[in-house]
């Protein structure tokens, strides 16, 4: 059944009108072209699908779409500021915190949600905040260490 959905996206008002019942994975990946977000595991455990609606990580592989009516979503691509990286995608990029690539902008936008509610979080405090989220090449070490290095920075 088709309905209109309105939200904001990275900032900006979206309506659509569609089966409220889709994924949002699949309405940001190949209605809105936003392919930051990935598909991983399919059954909400690996993270790989993580934005953020209303500052909250949220898998979108499982989320209907008609459950973002009115909230604010974020994705990976609405983080930076124009071409200016966040400084959690530099410490990124610099601290190769990634090998593949494909659980990073879930595992980003996991952490930023976690440096919003905790702007000073331990090593442990990381590592417990991150653990829904999985990175199949080992990267966490340089994951952790970038967060940290954000967390100082911000």
């Amino acid at each position: 059944m088709r309905e209109t959905i309105r939200f904001r996206l990275n900032g900006r008002d979206t309506t659509l009108e569609t089966d409220g019942t889709r994924r949002l994975l699949w309405v940001l990946r190949n209605d809105l072209g936003l392919t930051g977000t990935k598909f991983g595991c399919g059954i909400m455990r690996c993270g790989a699908c993580t934005v953020l609606v209303n500052g909250n990580p949220v898998r979108t592989c499982r989320t209907p779409l008609s459950s973002i009516q009115g909230a604010d979503v974020l994705t990976i691509e609405g983080l930076a500021n124009g071409d200016d990286l966040h400084p959690l995608q530099e410490e990124f990029a610099d601290r190769g915190a990634f090998q593949c690539g494909y659980c990073t902008s879930g595992m980003i936008l996991e952490a930023y949600s976690l440096l919003q509610r905790n702007p000073h979080p331990t090593r442990e405090q990381i590592v417990s905040g991150m653990d829904r989220n999985l990175c199949r090449c080992g990267a966490h070490k340089r994951i952790v260490e970038a967060i940290e290095a954000a967390a100082a920075r911000l």
